[in-house]
């Protein structure tokens, strides 16, 4: 085979946009996947939506979810630290991808009714993130998209700011006229997740501790290796990342999104020494449900207990292992290991605490305590139902949000300056939007939005000197 046009390294959402996109544009591509074909996809296949702005009902979203409210809430979870132009950028391609989606046979349904909070803000995949992913490369291989599994890249040839060639492990050399790179953070290289979390005060290294929802593959190979070795111009704090609090019988790779344990807000979590730490109601579990593994990260031993009574059962998705039971709370305290005395001076404490107005799980209620440390300011109500459950929770990382800085072309840049031909796309970038925090969703957003966009300007750049290209279109207009 010749060189190809356009080189996409990477076999998730991404990446699988950006082939897509390039060979829609006339461009030759191959697309290099790490993983074996049985495990292609990376983190996308454990996805089940993509949050879309809308300004009416659209199919499957009800009322609308207009871009403003999308900004604030990205606003509210990111406490600032995100790009706004990039953002915004996402949020308008969000309202528009989902026809090209479809042509490329993906296909979406209503969500689930455990699904809370979510039927106005995001749209689910029939089959979810795996069904999408191969919907994704059935296209690619009928439009001539050349697909190589089981081949790592470890390094990439520069020319300056100019991408050349990509070696693989192997020490095969792979020469392009651009290049998209779409391989995921280093969320599975748990060397470089010690590194970045370090020593705690108590002594303990916490990253020892995580999990990791997504692929085994994404070891931040190339990330490290533009960044050190190229001088790429980074953004992001190692430490951040979407990391969701899951249960602690997950497996240390690959869990995905069965592992989740969604009933924090209905009860209170305490952490290993049986005290409470942060507002179980703060907000809608869709906003909040990202920042508890990151809060259980702080904890002693990196371990937590979300416990509930017989009240909550039936109000969320139940999770696919099943808790501690027991009939007492002193009983639930010994079985999980947790001080007796505490526990349960913890739990009375927030019992008394609790002052009951109209309970709704859909709405921001007027359920919330008084008087007590920290404050749960919506579906509080006292734990005095039995049988009492509880459920251990570990730090599970979805994706780091560490990256390469970019701007509205996807381009890789080196000194400001954007690289004439190599870009990026997905959480390779992901930290120019998501300074912190994490919406459901808004990944596959970002992922979507600026896959299209990179492969659009690969194809661009390598088609260039053979014929004309047209004038950029701007991102949110690209149906």
């Amino acid at each position: 085979m010749r060189d190809p046009d356009v080189l996409v390294i990477g076999g998730g959402n991404a990446a699988l946009c950006a082939a897509l996109m390039a060979r829609e544009a006339g461009a030759s591509v191959l697309l290099l996947e790490a993983s074996p074909r049985e495990w292609r996809g990376g983190n996308s296949q454990h996805t089940r939506n993509l949050r879309c702005m809308h300004d009416a009902p659209q199919d499957v979203l009800v009322d609308a979810y207009p871009e403003e409210e999308f900004w604030q809430d990205l606003l509210k979870v990111t406490g600032g630290l995100t790009d706004e132009h990039l953002a915004r950028l996402v949020i308008r391609a969000s309202s528009t991808c989902r026809d090209w989606m479809r042509r490329h046979g993906v296909h979406f349904q209503p969500p689930l009714s455990g699904a809370l909070h979510v039927a106005r803000t995001n749209a689910f995949f029939m089959g979810g993130g795996k069904a999408l992913v191969n919907a994704y490369y059935r296209s690619a291989q009928a439009l001539g998209v050349a697909v190589r599994y089981d081949t790592p890249v470890e390094r990439i040839e520069m020319d300056g700011d100019r991408f050349v060639a990509a070696w693989t492990v192997a020490g095969e050399r792979i020469a392009a006229q651009t290049c998209v790179l779409a391989a995921g953070g280093f969320e599975s290289n748990l060397g470089w997740l010690r590194e970045a979390w370090g020593q705690n005060e108590r002594g303990e290294w916490p990253a020892e501790n995580f999990l990791i929802r997504g692929s085994r593959f994404n070891q931040g190979v190339l990330l490290r290796h533009m960044l050190d070795d190229h001088r790429a111009d980074g953004i992001g704090d190692p430490t951040q990342a979407h990391m969701v609090a899951i249960d602690a019988r997950a497996p240390l790779y690959d869990g995905g999104i069965c592992t989740r344990i969604d009933c924090v807000s209905l009860g209170v979590v305490v952490n290993a020494e049986g005290r409470r730490f942060y507002d179980e109601g703060e907000d809608f579990w869709p906003k909040r449900y990202a920042i508890w593994g990151r809060l259980v990260a702080h904890q002693p031993r990196q371990i937590a207990y979300s416990i509930i009574d017989a009240k909550a059962i039936g109000r969320f998705m139940p999770p696919v292992f099943p808790g501690v039971v027991s009939p007492t709370l002193p009983e639930l305290a010994g079985r999980i290991g947790v001080d007796v005395a505490t526990f349960t001076d913890t739990l009375a404490q927030y019992n008394a605490a609790c002052r009951v107005g109209t309970f709704d799980h859909t709405a921001l209620d007027d359920c919330r305590t008084e008087g007590v440390t920290p404050a749960k300011t919506h579906w509080a109500r006292p734990l005095d139902t039995p049988p009492y459950y509880a459920y251990a929770l570990r730090p599970g990382i979805t994706f780091t949000y560490l990256g390469l800085r970019t701007d509205e072309t996807a381009a890789v840049r080196f000194g400001g300056r954007p690289s004439p031909n190599l870009f990026v796309a997905g959480e390779m970038m992901a930290g120019n939007v998501l300074g912190k925090g994490y919406t459901a969703g808004v990944g596959m957003s970002i992922g979507t939005a600026f896959g299209r966009i990179a492969g659009t300007q690969a194809a661009r750049a390598a088609l260039a000197p053979h014929q004309p290209a047209p004038s950029p279109e701007p991102a949110h207009a690209v149906a």
